[in-house]
């Protein structure tokens, strides 16, 4: 390797490219199990390359023995990887709101594959997230990612501990924050449920012998996915919006 780079610089990229693929592997986009591994490693490798004469400075010098080499690739490896599950972790907004508006308009049982989870999810679920999904690059909110990867090594730097204790306080406030901006996301549809089922009760009540069921279920699809379509717009503006200002944590 002597002929082509020292071996300083082979360390340096070594580490670089550590927390680089470790951050794809679960950023929103590049990190979908429908992506090829190859496309992601082979991006993470370009990545790391270009950010390599970045962050050599604030990188330590090579250790001499094994012991020093792993423990400065898995503090790499765990930055990354809390990183990128940070990142995906308000993705669940999006899924949240999607299996409310599910359950309220009956379309719960519904299920398809949904290409940013493991598991099947309801229709709007996979609808939205693959909405979401659609606008982080129609926007070019990606490119903040790779923003964040560089500004990370002033951020968390590779000679000092991993701050564990503000990882899981972050990850818990964007737990808190997602679970919320999913309801707040679905409420025209959440009001609408609610007062279409006290609507339905009450001629339920008034007429007994009138099948309700037959006729409410329809309606209640017909209107909740008209009212989604009409503020799916709104939806899409008002969480992009969010995820922008959450993205200002890491630069």
């Amino acid at each position: 390797m002597e002929s082509y780079a020292t071996a300083q610089q082979v360390y340096v990229a070594g580490l670089v490219f550590a927390r680089v693929a470790s951050m794809i592997m679960l950023m929103p986009g590049l990190g979908e199990a429908s992506v090829s591994p190859r496309i992601r490693l082979s991006f993470a490798l370009i990545t790391a390359i270009c950010v390599a004469p970045i962050a050599a400075p604030h990188l330590p010098p090579l250790s001499t023995t094994v012991g020093g080499l792993t423990g400065h690739v898995l503090k790499e490896v765990i930055i990354g990887l809390m990183m990128g599950a940070i990142l995906r972790l308000f993705m669940s907004s999006l899924a949240t709101a999607g299996e409310i508006i599910s359950i309220q308009t009956t379309l719960a049982f519904a299920q398809t594959a949904n290409p940013m989870q493991a598991q099947p999810g309801t229709s709007v679920t996979s609808f939205l997230s693959v909405t979401g999904l659609t606008l982080i690059f129609a926007t070019n909110l990606h490119h903040q990612f790779l923003t964040a990867m560089v500004h990370s090594y002033s951020l968390f730097e590779p000679t000092r501990d991993v701050p564990m204790a503000d990882a899981v306080k972050l990850a818990i406030n964007t737990v808190s924050q997602s679970i919320a901006l999913g309801v707040q996301l679905s409420a025209p549809v959440i009001v609408f449920s609610l007062v279409f089922n006290i609507a339905t009760g009450l001629i339920g009540r008034v007429m007994p012998q009138f099948q309700i069921f037959f006729v409410a279920t329809p309606l209640s699809v017909l209107m909740g996915l008209s009212l989604l379509a009409l503020s799916i717009s709104l939806i899409g503006l008002v969480w992009i919006s969010r995820y922008e200002a959450f993205l200002h944590v890491f630069l």
